[in-house]
């Protein structure tokens, strides 16, 4: 009888054991609280995605979710490879992560396609486009189990803010990458609004990295001053365009915060780690289960800043009209050394 009862105890034991083990999001830090193991996968290193990655995490802190104490991160960077993307994706779906978090568009497509038919959510941020990327419906929708911020560009306000810098300007120079879809939306919107303020769009197209430096050059010559997108792969190397830029006296605009920091003259552009707090906030939704990912429409910042490096005026010796000036949200009068170099 003893034996019986013995073996029904221990039976019990092993059952809760089991049913603690497969419980939802596991405590692993003893206090009865949920814990969360999350992945980032980033698609390159450079300062505005690196904004992301930390206005993301500071999104989740606001929401009680804080890495070390109840969230464990995984982060992994392609280094603009969509190859390893894809890896960096299929590895998190195979960990069981949480959630993913995807930044920048190429990310965010490889994960939601590792995901598609797992119960992982994706949210994504610095996606320009996201009805583009085939990540949501024309209404803003999410196509599944994904969601996100986009990083729309202020185009309009860009190219006032260009023709106010300078007046004497008809060409804008804009280089892109040929297979990043948020990119070819951005340009074809620079190209039906350029015409309302006097200027004409010179585009230049590249496949990677490599074709920097030879495009920089060859649209350098032919411009009177170079606006850029969220591109990915031109972000990365916007050092190398910003020093053949500067040679030649061609004013280089940026889309972000960041970007002016590290030497464009001016932008009317973006946050980058608000955006990325805007979207940790929404994962810390999902994780508490208070919301799902296919029921949240992609959110965007709907007011620009205006950004300004007086230094690099200084340098090229560009007047900032007082207007813009006081209306600055941020000023920088120095030259900051970028994270990419």
């Amino acid at each position: 009888m003893k034996r019986k009862m013995m073996a029904v105890v221990l039976t019990m034991a092993m059952t809760t054991a089991m049913a603690a083990g497969c419980s939802g999001s596991s405590d692993t830090s003893g206090s009865g609280e949920d814990s969360y193991t999350i992945g980032i996968s980033q698609f390159a290193e450079h300062g505005s995605l690196d904004n992301c990655r930390e206005g993301f995490l500071k999104g989740l802190e606001n929401e009680g979710i804080v890495e070390g104490e109840n969230l464990t991160v995984e982060y992994q960077n392609a280094a603009a490879d969509m190859g390893t993307a894809s890896q960096i994706s299929d590895a998190f779906v195979s960990d069981k992560v949480d959630l993913i978090c995807a930044i920048a568009t190429p990310t965010a497509q490889s994960a939601y396609n590792a995901a598609m038919d797992t119960d992982i959510p994706v949210v994504y941020t610095a996606v320009t486009d996201p009805v583009a990327a085939e990540l949501a419906d024309e209404d803003g929708n999410p196509v599944g189990n994904v969601t996100g911020t986009s990083d729309e560009l202020p185009i309009k306000e860009q190219l006032e803010m260009i023709r106010q810098m300078l007046p004497e300007a008809e060409t804008v120079g804009i280089m892109y990458t040929t297979s990043e879809a948020n990119s070819i939306s951005a340009l074809e919107t620079y190209k039906e609004l350029a015409g309302d303020y006097g200027f004409e769009i010179v585009e230049s197209g590249i496949s990677s990295t490599a074709d920097i430096s030879l495009a920089a050059d060859d649209l350098i010559s032919k411009v009177d001053c170079i606006t850029n997108l969220t591109d990915n792969t031109v972000v990365a190397s916007l050092p190398t365009i910003l020093e053949k830029a500067n040679e030649k006296g061609i004013p280089v605009f940026g889309s972000e915060i960041e970007q002016v920091r590290i030497g464009c003259l001016a932008a009317e552009g973006l946050d980058y780690v608000a955006l990325g707090e805007q979207t940790g906030e929404m994962a810390a939704k999902i994780l508490k289960g208070e919301a799902q990912a296919s029921d949240m429409a992609y959110e965007t910042i709907t007011e620009p800043g205006f950004y300004v490096n007086t230094k690099v005026a200084e340098n090229l010796g560009v007047t900032v009209p007082e207007e813009l000036a006081q209306n600055a949200v941020e000023s920088f009068d120095e030259i900051a050394e970028s994270s990419a170099e």
